[in-house]
């Protein structure tokens, strides 16, 4: 079970709102939110109600000023989505083009660049996750925008920004 609390204000002033699972809009507890202390669990938060936007993984810990931390301007956490607990095997195919098209490799490690282990110039354009939860980021080396992967079938994505992840990261238990 995971649980984070939300303030509207930095360093954990103003009012607060406490989250134990998915939150599509938290705009009815809050005008806004400038921190954050994850007590526990793991969590993506996102910049615009039902899970739309801009997207940022968190684990325990404090945020006492995320904002300029993640250089989010004027954007502030409007929904999170509680990544559940997952041990076990961590396997996901992923593809060079969309629709499970071109080449394809099964990973079940982290990679932190497409490029360098698979010679991907473009990236990957569609995945299916087998087992566990990833994360996918826009750059080699675990950098630039993310994106949270659940097992399942990604034929394509143009939701994403029609982005061509570079690198992907498993989410562990330790983390939580």
């Amino acid at each position: 079970m995971g649980r984070v609390i939300f303030y509207e204000d930095k360093n954990f002033t103003g009012r607060s709102y406490e989250c134990s699972s998915d939150c599509s809009n938290m705009s009815s507890y809050l005008s806004r939110c400038h921190s954050f202390r994850v007590e526990s669990g793991c969590w993506m938060v996102y910049d615009r109600p039902n899970f739309m936007g801009n997207q940022y993984f968190i684990k325990r810990g404090e945020y006492p000023d995320y904002m300029s931390m993640w250089g989010w301007g004027n954007n502030c956490i409007k929904s999170c989505r509680m990544i559940p607990m997952h041990r076990g095997s961590y396997r996901m195919r992923i593809y060079e083009r969309e629709n499970f098209m071109g080449q394809m490799n099964e990973i079940s490690d982290d990679c932190d660049s497409i490029m360098d282990r698979y010679h991907w110039s473009s990236g990957c354009h569609s995945c299916h996750v087998m087992d566990g939860h990833w994360i996918m980021y826009e750059h080699p080396h675990y950098r630039g925008k993310m994106w949270y992967f659940r097992p399942g079938e990604y034929r394509s994505f143009r939701d994403y920004g029609n982005m061509n992840f570079m690198s992907m990261r498993r989410i562990m238990d330790s983390w939580y």
